[in-house]
């Protein structure tokens, strides 16, 4: 499937190397090794074991937890690769840590994600990709081209099973956004599984400081309906659980979560076994962005993969082909299911 594969190493870091290992069994290459090591002081040393001499490099590394050992170790590879006179260094970064930081919310406050797209720039990264970003306007803070691509069409995919296996009338399936500001995320999912779904929800919320939200009120007819919540990122769990009980509050049949980037921190894993055990959720579905330690896992997770997406797109990179076309080619694919699917509801 790889065109140029000869030129082309590809690479996965400690928080990337699941991933990257799936991405090349599609394309058919082997994916390249680097050595790591760690001082006692917490310095990192990287060392690619191939020679990256003439080569167009791709490097996957999600900056997730330990987020700023991730950045790091994704700067010092950078560096490396440069330093082994690579001809083009393209940085796959499915989880873009600090992304929630794009402006200043209060005086005296930094914007670290434009920070980290500048360290990423002056360590030699030529292109950035990234999966998902929290605010896309993030993409201005690069020098250098960056491409930011959407798991609406996985998501989409993945809710068109659920629908299909259940046998759930289209009229009864809702999706919903958990706030004003994920209406586009929404919508994009929507144009995915149009008619499939009956319309859009979102729930209105105020968040008082970092990781606490509280449900105001939930805008759309919810009362009755098979609700899938559809968000970036579940963090602590704290604000989709919440949105989860409004829902089911105001009656709603049942909720299924889907988000992007499962982190998972804190008391997130007892927050999603409480609210499954409770009959609040039905099930979580994250993609596999960033690599869940097994003791974040719990019953009821389900992990999709974004391999198959990065896969199209760095093929069509490499052969320096239309992104837009795959995706358009895709979403039509996915359309026609979806709409296979009312046909025989319909009957």
């Amino acid at each position: 499937m790889l065109s140029r594969k000869e030129n082309v190493h590809i690479f996965g870091l400690t928080q990337g190397i699941e991933l990257a290992q799936e991405i090349c069994d599609i394309l058919g290459v082997k994916r390249k090794e680097v050595k790591t090591l760690k001082f006692a002081d917490g310095e990192i040393l990287i060392e690619s074991l191939d020679s990256v001499r003439g080569k167009e490099i791709y490097v996957i590394q999600s900056t997730s937890t330990p987020v700023n050992d991730s950045i790091m170790e994704l700067l010092i590879a950078i560096d490396a690769f440069k330093r082994g006179s690579a001809e083009k260094i393209n940085v796959v970064i499915p989880y873009y840590g600090y992304a929630r930081q794009d402006r200043k919310a209060k005086g005296r406050q930094p914007i670290t994600s434009k920070l980290v797209a500048d360290l990423l720039t002056k360590a030699g990264a030529d292109r950035v990709m990234t999966v998902d970003i929290h605010s896309p306007q993030s993409m201005g803070f690069f020098d250098v081209p960056m491409d930011n691509f959407y798991t609406a069409q996985t998501l989409a995919s993945q809710i068109i099973d659920t629908i299909e296996a259940k046998g759930w009338d289209p009229n009864e399936c809702i999706l919903v956004s958990p706030d004003y500001g994920g209406m586009t995320r929404v919508h994009k999912v929507e144009s995915y599984t149009c008619g499939l779904t009956n319309g859009i929800a979102v729930i209105g919320k105020r968040r008082p400081e970092p990781n606490k939200a509280e449900v105001e009120f939930v805008l759309g007819d919810i009362k009755e309906k098979h609700c899938f919540i559809i968000d970036d990122m579940i963090d602590t769990g704290g604000t989709i659980i919440n949105a989860a009980k409004a829902l089911k509050e105001q009656g709603a049949k049942d909720v299924h979560i889907f988000a992007c980037h499962g982190l998972f921190n804190g008391p997130a894993k007892e927050r999603m076994v409480s609210a499954i055990s409770e009959e609040v959720v039905q099930e979580v579905v994250v993609t596999n962005t960033i690599q869940i330690a097994e003791e974040k896992k719990f019953k009821g997770l389900k992990i999709i993969s974004v391999a198959p997406l990065l896969a199209e797109m760095i093929d069509s990179s490499i052969s320096h082909e239309s992104l837009t076309e795959v995706y358009n080619n895709k979403k039509q694919q996915i359309w026609d299911r979806a709409q296979t699917i009312i046909k025989k509801f319909s009957k």
